[in-house]
């Protein structure tokens, strides 16, 4: 599952710079800002994605969220770019699916979990 959650999180990421850099870049605003604006949040668990931190992988599905959303709005309102939607939701489906069963393994494999109140 980790190896699915890296996957989708490193295809979303080339995604992200091709689609805005060379597959579709926007005709009125420079392609490198854009590139640059939807890469900040991917930016926020690449460290703990690489190091196999199983608590980056939970968080990040939260980020993940804000490109299924784009995909989603995407294949809805630019018919132009419904192939590249479709890939990036794929992939955010890949990275959600992976890091939420990876996490859940890795935490249970830890002995990590909320810790249930005492009445």
């Amino acid at each position: 599952m980790r190896k699915l959650a890296l996957v989708g999180y490193f295809g979303v990421i080339a995604l992200v710079i091709l689609w805005q850099s060379m597959l579709s870049p926007h005709p009125h605003v420079s392609s490198m800002w854009l590139s640059v604006l939807w890469l900040i949040p991917l930016l926020f668990p690449l460290k703990g994605m690489i190091k196999n931190n199983p608590y980056t992988h939970a968080w990040s599905t939260f980020i993940a969220m804000l490109y299924l959303m784009h995909g989603c709005v995407q294949v809805y309102v630019e018919p132009e770019e419904r192939l590249l939607a479709a890939i990036e939701i794929g992939l955010v489906s890949c990275w959600l699916i992976g890091s939420i069963f990876y996490a859940r393994w890795r935490g249970q494999q830890l002995g990590l979990g909320l810790k249930k109140r005492k009445k």
